[in-house]
């Protein structure tokens, strides 16, 4: 089974990455971008078991090591 978690800093924290690039894009002439935000994706194989399962350990294994819950929030797509 095919796995994607998407890491993003949740709302209210500030993304420097995501000022610097959106900096970037308006001195390239791309005035009109703004509230950029910088992400991850972790992508992954788990052996066959049941969606529930899946999710339930890919869970654990985000709030463990792939996202620090205290300032990021994690989306799991199987």
């Amino acid at each position: 089974m095919k796995i994607q978690v998407f890491v993003r800093l949740k709302s209210g924290v500030l993304d420097v990455q995501g000022k610097a690039v959106e900096r970037g894009l308006h001195g390239l002439g791309f005035a009109g971008v703004q509230d950029v935000r910088i992400g991850k994706l972790v992508e992954f194989e788990l052996p066959d078991q049941s969606p529930e399962e899946a999710k339930m350990q890919v869970q654990q294994m985000c709030e463990k090591l792939l996202a620090n819950t205290v300032i990021e929030s994690f989306e799991v797509q199987c």
